[in-house]
């Protein structure tokens, strides 16, 4: 049974906006999103904490990106807005299950999503 599954990711113009999901089959305590471009390591976004939905974003978060979830605590969303060519990346959700992770840092996570592509041209 797949605990994790990314979707949404796609090729767009830059300027446009995209909504990616992550269906949770498990329980959490966070839910987070990363990203990796193209020869670039696995980057922080943000995560969303599942029970009360307070989210914590990256410290170099620009505003552009949100993170939420639905009331059902079955789907995780990450909504890209004024995408840029430097978006292009695998974006990956990611489950953290421990309460004295670090939930900013890869290693926080236990179970990772397969990622879903987004290419933002210019």
């Amino acid at each position: 049974q797949v605990q994790l599954a990314e979707s949404g990711g796609g090729a767009v113009q830059a300027g446009d906006s995209l909504r990616l999901s992550c269906a949770v089959n498990i329980h959490t305590i966070v839910m987070g999103w990363f990203r990796q471009g193209p020869g670039k390591d696995r980057e922080f976004l943000g995560f969303i904490h599942w029970t009360s939905g307070n989210v914590t974003f990256s410290n170099s978060a620009d505003g552009r990106f949100v993170i939420s979830r639905d009331n059902a605590k079955t789907t995780l969303y990450l909504q890209l807005s004024s995408l840029k060519p430097d978006d292009t990346a695998t974006y990956y959700c990611a489950a953290g299950q421990r309460f004295t992770a670090d939930f900013t840092t890869l290693s926080g996570y236990d179970i990772w999503g397969q990622g879903t592509q987004v290419t933002v041209s210019s």
